[in-house]
Order: C-alpha cells, then sequence, then structure tokens
C-alpha cells in the first residue's frame, strides 16, 4: 500500500479543544441541569426532529431508561435482534425482563420482522430493533407488528447516527430511541448515550430513572453550581446515569460535524462499493431504496460458491482477512457470535438462528474501529480497494 496511511478515529479539533477547555474555565463539572448537557440534550433533539432528549453516560443506558420508562419489568420478554452488540440484550435483563432473540434478514443483517413476529407471547412487552453498522431496519414491518401485538417500540440507533427511513431520522421511528457517543461512533464523545422519544410521560419516566429516580433540578444558578438537588422523595426505582460536563461539551462540538461525517462515510462505502462488486462472490453492504445507511461499519460477505472456490464460507473469510492485512488493509470481525451463543443465554443455546450464524461465518468488516472506513480520506479507500483486489485475485489463483 505504500505511504498511504489511514486516518484514525476520533479526529479531535482545536475546536473541541475549546469546549473541553470552557468547561474547566467554568469550573462546573457535573449536574442534571448544568449547561453543557442541557445545551447538548436541547441541539441533538433538533438535529433529529424529537421532542426530548436526556444525555446519559453510556448508549446501554439510554437504552436501559428507555426500557423502564416503558414499563418493562420482571416477566416480561422483550423482542431483540440475534445479531447486535451485547449491550442491547443486557439492558432488557437490567430490567429483570427478558431477552427473546429474533434472527436477521440475510441482506441487511437486521432484525427480521417476519421472525420477531414468530417469537411474540402473551408475555411479549416491547420489541427492540437494532439499526445495525448505520442501516435502519424496516420500521414500517416492525411498527405493523408492534400495533397488531400492543409492543412498544425502543429503537437502538447506537451506531446509526443521521441515517434516515424513507425521508425520516432514525430516532424518531419508535416511541423511544437510544444512541451512543461511545469513542468508535460516528459521533464520538468518548463514553455517552442520549435517549430520545416525542412522549413527555415517557420522558419524565427516563429522567427520574436517570437521576436516582428522583425528580431532577429545573433550574440550575451558576451561583451555587452544585446545589441543585432535588429535595423530593424517589418515586421508582433509579441509577444515576448522568454524563459529566466535559463528556456534553465534546458532543456538542462534534455534533455540527456530523453531517460531514456521514457524507464522507457514504462517499467512502460507494467508492469502495464499485470496486468490490466486480469481484464474482464478494457482496458489499446492500442499501434499500428507502432508506440512507451511514457505514457505522461496512460488512462485506463472500460466497465460496459464486467465487468458483472449493473453501466454506469460513475458509474463505479467514483466509481473505490474512491476506487483507498481509496487503496492509484495516479489516476485523466484529462480533464472532450471534448474542444467544453468549453463556449468559445458554438457557436459549437449543434455538436456531441460521441467518446470524451465517453471516458472520462469511462475512468482515473493512476498517477497524481505531480506522473505520468512515474516516478515510479518498486515497485511502482507493489504496484499500487497490488491496483487497491484490488479495482476493491472489486466493482464486
Amino acid at each position: 500500500m505504500g505511504l498511504v496511511r489511514p486516518t484514525r478515529w476520533p479526529a479531535i479539533t482545536d475546536g473541541d479543544r475549546a469546549a473541553v477547555t470552557r468547561v474547566l474555565d467554568r469550573g462546573v463539572l457535573s449536574g442534571a441541569a448544568a449547561p453543557e448537557i442541557r445545551g447538548l440534550e436541547a441541539e441533538f433533539a433538533a438535529a433529529v426532529g424529537a421532542r426530548f432528549c436526556l444525555a446519559t453516560n453510556s448508549g446501554t443506558a439510554a437504552l436501559h431508561i428507555a426500557l423502564a420508562a416503558a414499563g418493562i419489568g420482571a416477566g416480561d420478554e422483550v423482542i431483540v435482534p440475534a445479531l447486535s452488540f451485547i449491550a442491547t440484550a443486557q439492558a432488557v435483563l437490567y430490567e429483570g425482563a427478558t431477552p427473546v432473540f429474533a434472527d436477521i434478514d440475510p441482506v441487511t443483517y437486521n432484525i427480521d420482522p417476519a421472525d420477531a413476529a414468530r417469537r411474540v407471547t402473551e408475555r411479549t412487552r416491547a420489541v427492540v430493533p437494532v439499526h445495525l453498522h448505520g442501516l435502519p431496519a424496516d420500521m414500517d414491518a416492525i411498527n405493523a407488528l408492534a400495533q397488531g401485538a400492543g409492543l412498544t417500540v425502543i429503537e437502538d440507533a447506537a451506531q446509526a447516527h443521521g441515517a434516515l427511513y424513507k425521508g425520516r431520522a432514525v430516532g424518531t421511528l419508535g416511541v423511544m430511541a437510544a444512541f451512543s457517543l461511545n469513542s468508535t461512533k460516528n459521533l464520538p464523545a468518548g463514553e455517552g448515550g442520549l435517549c430520545v422519544t416525542g412522549s413527555e410521560e415517557l420522558y419524565a419516566g427516563a429522567a427520574r430513572v436517570r437521576f436516582d429516580g428522583l425528580e431532577p433540578p429545573s433550574k440550575w444558578d451558576p451561583g451555587h453550581p452544585l446545589d441543585d438537588e432535588t429535595d423530593g422523595l424517589a418515586t421508582l426505582r433509579g441509577w444515576m446515569y448522568l454524563p459529566g460536563e466535559l463528556t456534553a461539551a465534546l458532543a456538542r462540538s462534534q455534533l455540527p460535524r456530523l453531517a460531514e461525517t456521514t457524507a464522507r462515510s457514504q462517499r467512502n462505502a460507494a467508492r469502495l462499493s464499485e470496486r468490490l462488486e466486480r469481484f464474482p462472490g464478494v457482496e458489499p453492504p446492500a442499501v434499500p431504496r428507502d432508506r440512507t445507511h451511514v457505514f457505522h461499519k461496512y460488512r462485506v460477505r463472500v460466497d465460496p460458491e459464486r467465487a468458483g472456490v472449493r473453501h466454506s464460507a469460513i475458509a474463505l473469510r479467514d483466509r481473505l482477512l490474512e491476506a487483507l492485512r498481509a496487503e496492509g488493509v484495516e479489516a476485523v470481525r466484529w462480533q464472532t457470535a450471534p448474542l444467544p451463543a453468549h453463556p449468559l443465554f445458554a438457557s436459549t443455546s437449543g434455538e436456531r438462528y441460521p441467518n446470524a450464524s451465517a453471516a458472520l461465518d462469511s462475512t468482515l468488516v473493512i476498517g477497524s474501529q481505531s480506522y473505520p472506513l468512515f474516516a478515510q480520506p479518498l486515497e485511502v479507500v482507493d489504496a484499500w480497494a487497490d488491496g483487497f483486489e491484490r488479495a482476493w485475485n491472489a486466493i482464486l489463483t
């Protein structure tokens, strides 16, 4: 690959440093009503088109407070996809509920609404579609299922900031939604989360869950910035899920650059897909015409039969991964097993999720979390495409 060096993520600018310095100069580092948290909540709600937003200390916490506000509890079941990060299922467990796994669509890698429908029982209370890798799930089908079965829809949009479904922003397609601000994400602030909703009632409930079950302070006095504790009594079980002001300030500084990141991600993905789709047996990410993809991760599938080789899918994937790395191409396996295969869920190990298993057996991700595709200049994208071509041709000869 010559001297072409990939760009490391996240990108920190002088403006980001100034935002953090602003917090330090102010001397206010925390508080539910502190100015950076409030500013981030208002600005992200406006960016998404939601009425309300609550900042949290992680994307997992954002999903948890949404589930809690929706009244999910012990004995309930919540349908989640078999392919996601473990946090999607863990947040359900936090409420004492049971995650019920549904298989995925083999083309989009998102939850299969038909399989989800087969998992509904009298105990099912909610469904959590994950917009995996930045591609919105089939939300019309999910919402139709939820309406028919009386379920609450909570979007896991941790990887999908800025993605659109039929012209609408993810985060506004269900009753509530959770985003992540982890350093790996397209909107990075170190570690944090955002919970959005259009419901004033759910917003109020989630705000109490986030603040130890107490009513959050409604005012902030810059003369007494630490004296904002509420005098109310806890009305429900809660956690301390507030982020710090440094995180909120960094997220606010990053937010205006999200559109630029999205455009670069889509440009890079289009460039790489145009190269990779020329190779028989290589399938770049699919993007249905009714939605946009922000390519938080760029997952490629390999098909031995179409490639004309006698390897198994796993063997072909592993050989390609080794060859790509030898060419200097950033390539990883993101998630190595479906969620139900985790020992935590051993009781469900008898269930089969063929599409999720097949996806993980036959795919790899171009780019890594430290050097993602969406962060790269075009010269790196082209160099990675050249490296992929050399690696692929070497395997086939």
